[in-house]
């Protein structure tokens, strides 16, 4: 991902422009302070040694830690995380949160692995940036593919280091210190925000046809919520496809099914339909909760 079709980047310009800021200041802020690559090692269940490549990027700690999710996906690079960490620099600025802004990664296929191998390579990240990350300095989070099984790993793995150490990480189970409502948040965020600019709209948000990409953490949640509220959830795709139905899904039987298997497929409601199938469907609200740049050039004209 180039400087030129990162749209992070040229948000970024824009706003700069607009803002007037002096070449030197904007320089100053578009700059991460640090970038790590780290090469993961790790023994898998047949006794072969792989290794995977994983990163941390701190952008921008002015106002406090470095705070930023942890993603495993085998499209994570270091432009990525890169672009994600500058985000969170200004997400945590905007909503005036006492954070900075960071975002780290492997560049792995999660699904490839059984738990026990993506225990002892989450492990090993974990030890491997060790050196740059602390309870005042850097707090990670879950992202793409992890959660609070993965937070539980490095917040185990780093106290073992440096003793007890639940403050290491943010999206722990709640056992462990985690927060109440966190594992939800991101979806009702987006359920509340579509119910609150459906008001504004002047739209009446019973049986407003919804359309959603990505059914993980965020889209899952998102469409529990939307179907409590009175919305037709008529499309929800995952990384396996989508599912279709006119007349509404079956948003709580999906939701558990999903919860179960981590997945769509297999759902025995709605005609299966591909992604891009999904995001060209007529509907009142059109959520993209999966990766980054799923509406882009190719396929804008016909959303």
């Amino acid at each position: 991902m180039s400087s030129s079709t990162d749209p992070t980047s040229s948000a970024y310009s824009e706003a700069v422009n607009k803002l007037g800021l002096k070449p030197n200041i904007a320089k100053a802020l578009e700059l991460p302070d640090r970038e790590l690559t780290v090469e993961v090692p790790f023994r898998k269940d047949n006794g072969e040694l792989e290794s995977v490549v994983g990163f941390r990027v701190q952008h921008n700690n002015t106002r406090g830690p470095f705070k930023g999710g942890i993603r495993y996906h085998q499209h994570v690079d270091i432009d990525e995380v890169r672009s994600l960490a500058t985000l969170m620099t200004w997400k945590t600025s905007l909503l005036d949160i006492p954070y900075g802004g960071g975002k780290g990664g492997i560049g792995v296929d999660p699904t490839k692995y059984s738990k026990t191998e993506l225990e002892r390579m989450s492990r090993r990240f974990f030890r491997a940036i060790d050196p740059v990350i602390g309870v005042n300095v850097d707090i990670p989070a879950p992202d793409v593919n992890t959660n609070a099984q993965v937070m539980s790993w490095f917040m185990d793995e780093y106290s073992q280091i440096h003793g007890y150490s639940p403050a290491i990480v943010t999206g722990k189970p709640l056992e462990l210190g985690g927060s109440e409502g966190r594992e939800a948040a991101t979806g009702k965020g987006t359920a509340v925000i579509t119910r609150e600019t459906s008001e504004k709209w002047g739209i009446n948000l019973k049986n407003c046809k919804v359309v959603i990409q990505g059914f993980g953490n965020v889209g899952s949640y998102a469409a529990k919520f939307l179907h409590e509220y009175g919305c037709k959830i008529i499309a929800v795709s995952d990384v396996t496809g989508g599912l279709f139905d006119i007349d509404g899904l079956d948003i709580p039987s999906l939701f558990d099914y999903n919860y179960q298997n981590r997945t769509i497929d297999g759902f025995d409601q709605g005609k299966k339909i591909t992604n891009e199938e999904l995001l060209a469907l007529e509907c009142d609200f059109l959520i993209p909760a999966a990766l980054g740049s799923a509406i882009n050039d190719s396929n804008v004209d016909s959303l």
